[in-house]
């Protein structure tokens, strides 16, 4: 399926074989593009295969949120583009079942309460559910929840097969891909860049960088100091559930780390965090991984009876700002950015890809590209990660 040697020249070569850089490069092939997608490692190995497969909106509003609702809507024909390239109808397991945001204690209510109005006025579905509501949604939460605001907006995918799926359409359109195949080296070349990989040298007139956290590195590369940082999520995954929670279920509040438990299709349920940062390392303390497995049994007592069968750790790139980069490099031409999603990857990917291809290629982009540009006010160079 995949290739094992580079072309010699293509129009562009994405790195990051993620659901980001499987749109960017789908979006650049559909425009007309020969393009070669590399990666480091396994396809959706990073943080597309470790992430929940969450597509949501429950942003505050902004520019994170309006690419977050563009997004969410390119996701409901996104199969049916690609079945155009494929000879199949590809099952990428959206569910639109929504996510329900739970609030303890009166300052997580007053703050939630105060996004929810936020986004309403903004034009997004923010329910407040009732107690019997939020019983009949998500049964089985703490007695002690004190506000709950539905978003209907919000859905899951089958990242890693929406990923495959992506990738085989590019294909069909002619993009190489090429897994475990790390880069060593970006040259200027006067004409373009050149791109060395384990699997040989490209030259190129484009180069994306879509390698989540690892961009920053990249980026090093090519002598750029690119603001985005490794941050790293934890997740554990629990045996199927005797009662299904039912929508994806959110806890923050302004002292509470925020907790995530996602349904994940099969009846199992993924409990997750994010926030640290802790350079590259992907392994978790156990003392992490217990406190993560105590809070999501807090929220939801059942768990106590229920057998967690993994734990993990998962990077992401983040910003300064929590907005990703997407976007020409001003002083390097030729050097392109769709990274630091901050673990929204997978639900911004569609957008993203979109956007980019429209930016490379000229066209007018459907949104306004100015928020998410690498050179926008905010956005400083960081101090390199030395922990590779």
């Amino acid at each position: 399926m995949f290739s094992h040697s580079a072309p010699a020249t293509v129009d562009a070569v994405v790195v990051g074989a993620g659901l980001v850089g499987a749109c960017c490069g789908y979006e650049l092939a559909v425009r007309g593009r020969s393009v070669v997608i590399v990666d480091r490692g396994a396809v959706a190995a990073g943080g597309t295969g470790a992430g929940l497969g969450t597509v949501a909106v429950g942003h505050r509003p902004g520019p994170l949120l309006d690419l977050a609702r563009h997004s969410r809507q390119q996701w409901d024909g996104l199969a049916d583009r690609l079945a155009a390239d494929l000879d199949h109808r590809p099952d990428l397991r959206l569910s639109a079942d929504g996510a329900v945001s739970v609030a303890r204690g009166p300052a997580a209510a007053k703050q939630l309460s105060s996004l929810a109005a936020e986004q309403r006025a903004a034009g997004l579905a923010a329910e407040q559910l009732s107690d019997a509501d939020l019983a009949a949604l998500a049964p089985g939460l703490a007695d002690d929840v004190t506000l709950a605001v539905r978003y209907p907006g919000h859905a899951r995918v089958a990242p890693v097969a929406a990923t495959l799926a992506v990738l085989a359409a590019a294909m069909e359109r002619g993009a190489v891909v090429l897994p475990a195949a790390p880069v060593a080296a970006i040259e200027p070349t006067g004409t373009g860049l050149r791109v060395d990989t384990a699997a040989g040298s490209v030259h190129t007139d484009t180069l994306v960088l879509a390698a989540g956290a690892w961009s920053g590195p990249l980026a090093e590369l090519a002598s750029v100091r690119l603001p985005v940082r490794p941050g790293r999520g934890h997740v554990l995954v629990t045996e199927p559930l005797p009662q299904p929670l039912g929508p994806t279920v959110y806890e923050t509040g302004p002292d509470t780390a925020p907790l995530v438990l996602a349904p994940t299709g099969t009846g199992a349920l993924a409990i997750a965090t994010t926030g640290t940062e802790a350079g590259f390392e992907t392994s978790v303390p156990v003392p992490a991984l217990r406190r993560l497995a105590a809070d999501a049994v807090r929220l939801l007592p059942a768990l106590r009876e229920v057998a967690v069968l993994r734990g993990a750790g998962t990077l992401f790139g983040r910003t300064p700002d929590q907005l990703p980069i997407i976007g020409a490099d001003p002083q390097h031409p030729g050097l392109w950015y769709a990274t630091g999603h901050g673990g929204a990857g997978v639900g911004l990917a569609p957008a993203t890809g979109e956007l980019l291809a429209d930016l490379v290629t000229g066209a007018t982009p459907s949104l306004d590209p100015a928020p998410y540009a690498p050179d926008r006010p905010g956005l400083a160079p960081v101090e390199p990660e030395t922990d590779r």
